[in-house]
């Protein structure tokens, strides 16, 4: 199934979506182009979410009062931003930009540009930090926009619970088009994880592991009902 649109009117050019989308496809390019030089495991290392990494530069910069130690660990916090922008497959791509083409322009419109941005950005790095907490001993790293935009898809459903989504049914290479509630695609993204494999890049076995601390990105459903509630609000 492919979201089209939701028809609900926007007076404004979602641009922070279109500037997110624009940098995610420069950066797979530049991954593509990496992954062909065999030289993309040390990117994916560096920029990646790697949960022990962090909790060892995390301990060493709070146990000690070593200067080296809290600069590493203001350096790492980037990988958390960092990591919502890589991707490990073509599919895994296309399919975190359909969502966030359909459901985030109408947050976006709803909350400008600014707030939106804020947004997006802390819920894909608050459910890194769940990620880390749940499987700190996890020495594999996590990439993709997957909690920021389970995050959209939750405050989407908060905001606009019976909103239908215009959506392209393929059946047997003839694309019939239908309606289909929000609700159901929130079911309907947590399964197109199990096909994110399609398409990937050599490193895909070596990152974002289906364990617990993968899956708890789901949590990022709760974290953007949680933030539109609170931006709503001020």
């Amino acid at each position: 199934m492919i979201p089209i649109s939701d028809r609900i009117p926007s007076g404004k050019q979602p641009v922070v979506v279109y500037l997110i989308m624009g940098i995610n496809i420069l950066l797979f390019i530049w991954e593509w182009q990496l992954d062909v030089k065999g030289e993309l495991s040390h990117i994916i290392n560096s920029w990646g979410v790697t949960p022990t990494t962090i909790v060892h530069v995390t301990t060493a910069a709070f146990t000690t009062l070593n200067p080296a130690a809290w600069i590493a660990w203001l350096l790492l916090q980037f990988s958390l931003v960092q990591g919502l922008f890589l991707h490990s497959s073509f599919s895994h791509l296309i399919g975190n930009l359909l969502f966030l083409l359909v459901f985030g322009k109408t947050l976006e419109n709803l909350l400008g540009h600014l707030k939106f941005l804020y947004f997006y950005l802390l819920c894909g790095v608050l459910t890194f930090g769940l990620q880390i907490l749940v499987e700190p001993t996890l020495n594999l790293p996590l990439i993709g926009s997957n909690g920021a935009i389970v995050g959209v898809l939750g405050a989407y459903l908060y905001k606009f619970p019976r909103t239908k989504i215009d959506t392209i049914l393929p059946l047997l290479a003839v694309f019939i088009p239908i309606e289909i509630p929000i609700a159901f695609y929130l079911y309907w993204w947590f399964i197109q994880q199990l096909f994110y494999s399609i398409g990937n890049l050599s490193i895909h076995s070596r990152v974002n592991l289906f364990s617990l601390g993968y899956w708890m990105h789901g949590i990022g459903l709760v974290i953007g009902i949680v933030l539109m509630r609170s931006l709503k609000h001020k």
